[in-house]
């Protein structure tokens, strides 16, 4: 069975994406060369041919992508498991009007494979909960949130 594969976001992909979501980012190691997987919540596609987040502009993931900027992101949605892969580069070093030190990635998406192995899906998508303050992390989510979509 051949494997599908869309170089841009179903619908319901990008719908899931308007709001936060969990989801995880492998990166190459700018110091080992091996795999590097990291967890994302701000996370925003623009359209369905990008992806933005933010991340401390402190982390390796910035190294990371500054080094090799060819990433995959993993996304449990949908019913299913995908594969986003696509060039990431920093756009903006710093968020305006974050109390954070944020930087804002953006990834060109080149392709989205369903990787989901066969004759399954997913009946429970992943869940968190912020661990401080929820009203501090409730403003700070929506600050950030309405930063990614500006940029």
């Amino acid at each position: 069975m051949s494997e599908a594969v869309a170089q841009s976001l179903s619908e319901e992909l990008f719908a899931l994406l308007q709001k936060e979501r969990f989801m995880t980012l492998g990166t190459i190691d700018h110091e080992s060369g091996a795999p590097s997987l990291s967890s994302l919540s701000w996370v925003y596609a623009p359209t369905q041919e990008k992806i933005r987040f933010a991340v401390d502009n402190r982390s390796r993931i910035i190294t990371n992508i500054n080094q090799n900027p060819q990433v995959v992101l993993h996304l449990i949605g949908a019913g299913s498991s995908y594969a986003i892969n696509g060039t990431a580069k920093l756009a903006v070093e710093r968020l305006e009007e974050i109390p954070l030190k944020l930087a804002m990635v953006e990834i060109t998406i080149e392709s989205v494979r369903d990787v989901m192995f066969y004759g399954s899906r997913i009946s429970v998508e992943p869940q968190y909960e912020k661990t401080y303050n929820k009203a501090a992390a409730e403003k700070l989510d929506t600050q950030v949130m309405e930063a990614l979509r500006k940029a």
